[in-house]
């Protein structure tokens, strides 16, 4: 159990560290809601069901890379704004990261959640049906900016992070797309192996 004790530690340590002076505590609360949320998801339903330790450190991983969007605003995060001075870029893309993180996570969660409880018979449908949910997410995401946008107006500026980016929209979903292949062409058999070493309650086994 220490190992989730200390997965839980560092999720309120970055949760906190974040919404230490943010950028604003409007677009702070926006961008960490997902991590909070689901989260509280993975409480709930931890007893009845534990994913792999592969599962878990990404989502904290992915949670960060929220954490950090909320703390600065996908725009002005300082690491990128340095990468496009030094690539000569036209934007801060931290936020594409997010989004090639908000499909190969997903991706992760949801191909397992396929193995695991068998909800898709035909395995030689998984993968496929893997990338098309995260598809999903990535547009029920936009949708969620689209509405948020219409409803606060200019306040939703830094939440949206478009940067003047025309395309911001269509880029997103096609790297949350990308994302979502990536993990399923090139860890499906890591995670393949990290479910055959699971014990019989969930936990990784000892066993190599």
């Amino acid at each position: 159990m220490k190992k989730y004790y200390l997965l839980v530690f560092l999720f309120f340590a970055g949760l906190i560290g974040s919404g230490i002076q943010p950028h604003d505590y409007f677009t702070w609360f926006l961008e960490v809601f997902p991590a909070i949320l689901g989260a509280l998801v993975l409480a709930v339903t931890f007893k009845k069901f534990r994913f792999t330790d592969l599962t878990y450190s990404l989502i904290l991983v992915h949670c960060f890379i929220l954490f950090i969007g909320g703390h600065y605003t996908y725009a002005e995060v300082p690491l990128f704004d340095w990468i496009r001075e030094v690539l000569n870029q036209t934007r801060n893309n931290y936020d594409k990261v997010g989004h090639f993180a908000q499909g190969f996570v997903p991706a992760l969660i949801v191909r397992e959640l396929f193995l695991r409880l068998e909800i898709v018979q035909k395995k030689g449908w998984i993968s496929f049906l893997t990338v098309t949910v995260c598809m999903s997410i990535s547009v029920v995401y936009e949708f969620l900016e689209w509405f948020v946008a219409l409803s606060t107006g200019e306040s939703a500026d830094a939440f949206l992070g478009t940067q003047g980016y025309i395309w911001d929209t269509q880029s997103d979903m096609f790297l949350a797309t990308l994302g979502a292949l990536t993990m399923v062409l090139l860890f499906s058999k890591v995670q393949d192996r990290m479910i055959r070493n699971l014990d019989p309650n969930g936990d990784s086994a000892s066993r190599p």
